[in-house]
């Protein structure tokens, strides 16, 4: 039995996403439909209240701007969980590597990506096309962190682990955080077993990065995740290209790239991880201010 978790702004997808639930799921739920509209709730506080009042074991997060395409979906979500105990987190959308400095979902030039999802794009002027990855033709792809579009936990393991709303006050970066958070004493998969169409895109804003800026703070010490088992090579490339991604939206942002100085030194991370990488990243800050 399964607890769904909506935060919402958007009655008209809120009643299909709804439908679509009850046409679907194939097991006994409740939906738990947070009306956020004008509210100055971030989403980690609207899922922690909601998560409060969840009367089923398994909690389902998920966007209201979905199509699940799956029918009995339901039972062969929970069923992960007893199977695996040590299983805490699943998602249809993951990433084995997370990088050193913000950058997009996993790092750049290196795709990292398992996805189960039927993309749409709102915001971008493209045609719906088919987001499909799994590479190693598994049901369960294991992953270092997962995208919020939908998150499926059990109440045990949120119990542990919650969302900080102390840290993320708005709407960005709460999956990641929950990720690395689960990912210290669970494992994280992705499901190829449950497909959904996704209607709008993830927009990397100014608040986007000031968000992820966040991540890097509380988890530095930590990062960067390596669970796709990149080689050295490829993780000086994913290092220096996430981190280059960085410093220009930094630029297009009007950020201060002073910002990428300090994180560069933050714990010397970077300069442990590779001693040419940090200068070559040392240069190319530099090379952006003179330019």
């Amino acid at each position: 039995m399964i607890s769904v978790i909506i935060s919402s702004i958007n009655p008209e997808q809120l009643s299909r996403i709804s439908k679509n639930i009850e046409d679907t799921i194939g097991t006994p739920y409740e939906l738990i439909a947070t009306d956020n509209r004008g509210s100055d709730k971030g989403i980690c506080q609207v899922y922690n209240e909601a998560a409060a009042k969840a009367r089923y074991e398994i909690l389902c997060f998920i966007h209201e701007d979905i199509i699940i395409k799956t029918d009995n979906w339901g039972k062969g979500l929970a069923s992960l969980f007893k199977q695996d105990p040590k299983l805490g987190l699943v998602g249809v959308a993951g990433t084995g590597y997370v990088p050193l400095s913000p950058a997009n979902f996993g790092p750049v030039g290196i795709d990292t990506r398992y996805i189960n999802i039927i993309q749409g794009f709102k915001f971008k002027k493209k045609k719906q096309t088919l987001h499909y990855r799994n590479p190693n033709n598994e049901k369960l792809a294991y992953v270092a962190c997962l995208d919020g579009v939908w998150l499926t936990t059990t109440k045990s393991v949120f119990a542990e682990f919650k969302f900080d709303e102390k840290t993320f006050k708005k709407f960005h970066c709460y999956d990641m955080d929950l990720s690395l958070s689960v990912g210290t004493k669970y494992k994280l998969a992705v499901t190829y077993d449950l497909l959904i169409e996704h209607l709008s895109e993830g927009r990397y804003d100014k608040e986007w990065l000031e968000e992820n800026m966040n991540i890097f703070n509380k988890w530095n010490d930590v990062l960067p995740l390596n669970k796709q088992n990149l080689s050295p090579e490829e993780v000086f490339k994913a290092e220096k290209l996430s981190f280059k991604f960085f410093v220009n939206q930094l630029v297009e942002f009007k950020l201060p790239l002073s910002i990428a100085l300090n994180m560069l030194s933050k714990n010397n991370r970077f300069y442990f991880l590779s001693k040419l990488l940090f200068l070559k990243l040392r240069f190319y800050i530099f090379k952006k201010k003179l330019a």
